[in-house]
């Protein structure tokens, strides 16, 4: 064997090593939670843990079900107000608009990207929170305005730049075949987006959208300056909320002189690491599908 296949041999298991170490992390993270989280296991059933909403951690009652449906709820918001807007968006912008006006979009979706959350949150309670308690108003609920819909707002501004940035990409990568063939047919130029240019861009359309879902379901400091913080589970979209990610960074390292609240603050990042890595293998198993259809 040669010098220079002994080199390519050692580069390829030292990348093999690497991509084994960085898939690791995850479950070297979540075999810590796990066990850090057994004390609270060994004496509450899993079950009563997740389908209890009696959260009072000095008498001993630790009921998680109230803060997993505050953040599958307002992410959801999140995801249905962002989702529309972002696609239709990314279509004008890769389809539609003039170049320039292209980079300056570019450098301004790039620049909310980088905000830091808790500019966000601020924002929220200046302007959001007044806002949704003048609607609630209106619509003849009466609210303060920290609730689910002023999170879920919040979020869908702060997901935008990741998933218009990611969808841009993908159709403007596009094949220009698969653009200019159904225009020599006599389509119109939207119907050659709609039934061949977004077929084509739909893998990376999903993974725009799992992407700023990821983000929208793991956001701590902006949701918790506006969503309320109550751990009830909420009964419209005026109530406020307390998710999973606000409930960490309210209490963890305050309690951790209690060993039963602390084990049960770390099986909720264990539970909040569990739903996000299910949600984004399943939606890896589908974008998988659809590449082979």
């Amino acid at each position: 064997m040669s010098w220079r296949q002994i080199k390519d041999r050692i580069a390829g298991k030292s990348m093999l090593l690497a991509v084994a170490f960085a898939n690791s992390i995850v479950l070297l993270i979540a075999f810590g939670l796990f066990i850090k989280s057994m004390p609270i296991l060994t004496k509450k059933s899993i079950f009563e843990l997740l389908l209890s909403s009696s959260w009072h951690p000095l008498k001993g009652e630790y009921g998680f079900y109230p803060f997993i449906v505050g953040t599958l709820e307002v992410t959801a918001i999140a995801m249905i107000l962002a989702v529309p807007v972002c696609l239709l968006s990314s279509i004008y912008l890769s389809e539609y608009a003039h170049h320039r006006f292209r980079d300056l979009a570019r450098v301004v979706i790039d620049i909310m990207a980088a905000i830091p959350s808790v500019i966000y949150g601020l924002w929220g309670v200046i302007v959001i929170v007044p806002f949704v308690s003048t609607l609630g108003k209106s619509l003849g609920t009466p609210t303060t305005g920290y609730s689910l819909l002023a999170g879920g707002i919040i979020l869908a501004i702060m997901v935008s730049p990741i998933i218009i940035s990611v969808s841009v990409d993908a159709v403007r990568l596009d094949n220009i075949q698969a653009r200019e063939t159904p225009l020599a047919l006599g389509t119109t130029k939207w119907e050659a987006i709609k039934h061949v240019v977004l077929r084509s861009a739909l893998h990376g359309i999903l993974s725009a959208i799992v992407l700023g879902f990821a983000r929208a379901f793991g956001e701590t400091i902006a949701v918790l300056m506006i969503v309320g913080n109550v751990p009830k589970v909420p009964r419209s979209i005026f109530d406020p909320a307390y998710p999973l990610p606000a409930l960490l960074a309210n209490n963890y390292g305050e309690m951790m002189s209690i060993p039963l609240y602390n084990s049960a603050l770390l099986l909720s990042a264990l539970i909040l690491l569990l739903v996000v890595s299910v949600f984004n293998i399943t939606a890896h198993i589908t974008l998988m599908r659809i590449e082979r259809r």
